[in-house]
């Protein structure tokens, strides 16, 4: 679509990459989502104090508006993400708003996280999926495999290099 727009994430984006996170967390779209899930810790390490040095990201906007974010955190072994591989990779979040499904927002924003991620000479980038959730078949065809598991969600990893 040739209104939707792609930039890098700022810190200005904080409050609506928390938004996005709420989405990502709650894929299902249960009515019945508590977003003060947002604040536990084993949430909030993917938002609190955005933006590091570290963090990278992309936003999608449609007509000037945000539309969907992917997102990339360094979270160390003793404060780990549900997608955790090791120190020295990042992990991604990505989410596109309920009212802008569809219009393939989600495969161009991976993509350009991939892409940032590559020319930051990373080893490779990481996400959690859960079962269930057709998001996983847009991981798989930009490289992403799955190497390892946690209950029931899959650990995937996309290698730049060894």
């Amino acid at each position: 679509m040739t209104d939707i727009a792609y930039r890098p994430a700022t810190s200005d984006d904080a409050a609506f990459l928390r938004r996005m996170l709420a989405e990502a967390f709650n894929w299902r779209g249960d009515s019945d989502f508590d977003p003060a899930v947002l604040n536990r810790p084993e949430a909030a390490h993917y938002i609190d104090g955005w933006m590091t040095a570290t963090d990278f990201g992309v936003i999608a906007e449609r007509s000037g508006h945000p539309a969907g974010a992917a997102w990339a955190r360094f979270l160390p072994a003793s404060d780990r993400g549900y997608g955790y591989v090791a120190d020295n990779i990042p992990e991604l979040t990505l989410a596109v708003a309920p009212e802008h499904r569809g219009n393939r927002i989600g495969p161009a924003l991976l993509e350009a996280l991939v892409d940032q991620g590559r020319r930051l000479d990373l080893p490779g980038i990481s996400l959690s999926v859960e079962d269930g959730n057709l998001a996983r078949k847009l991981y798989q065809r930009q490289g992403f495999i799955v190497v390892g598991r946690d209950g029931d969600s899959d650990t995937l990893l996309k290698r730049y290099r060894p």
